[in-house]
């Protein structure tokens, strides 16, 4: 299961990649917006993050304006790696070499084509571990 969290600017881009996720055949959980209407974006990134945090789901994909407030709100929950994207290889290496578990997209600065190529590659690249895995451990730890 995927979940989804947007706000009111992400809330299209939301739709779109919540159909591309039913068509490769993932279950889905939308945590909102439902609507263009302005919201905040932690109303929808705090029960994404609590999600992703007790285990309930392994992968989120949040959209928002400029991708920032979703992710500052997203990784202000721990065990949440929430990774801004804006090409394909950055959505494939925040997988690879962060184990990233949640996808933040900037919705008014790319392409919907850009946005689905870069959660197909999201979902399909596996974490490479080993020394990426040291440096991922440290990321909770305190200096």
């Amino acid at each position: 299961m995927i979940g989804l969290a947007a706000d009111h600017a992400g809330f299209e881009l939301k739709e779109k990649i919540h159909a591309l996720l039913t068509q490769m055949s993932y279950e889905v959980h939308d945590f909102g917006t439902a609507s263009t209407a302005s919201v905040d974006y932690p109303d929808f990134a705090h029960p994404l993050a609590t999600a992703l945090e007790e285990g309930t789901l392994q992968l989120g994909i949040a959209c928002c304006g400029t991708g920032n407030g979703m992710a500052i709100t997203l990784n202000k929950h721990s065990g949440v790696r929430a990774g801004l994207c804006w090409s394909v290889e950055v959505a494939s290496l925040i997988r690879r070499h962060n184990n990233a578990n949640a996808c933040v997209l900037p919705a008014r600065f790319v392409s919907e084509a850009l946005a689905l190529e870069m959660v197909k590659v999201f979902l399909t690249t596996a974490f490479e571990g080993e020394r990426h895995q040291r440096r991922v451990d440290k990321i909770s730890q305190k200096p």
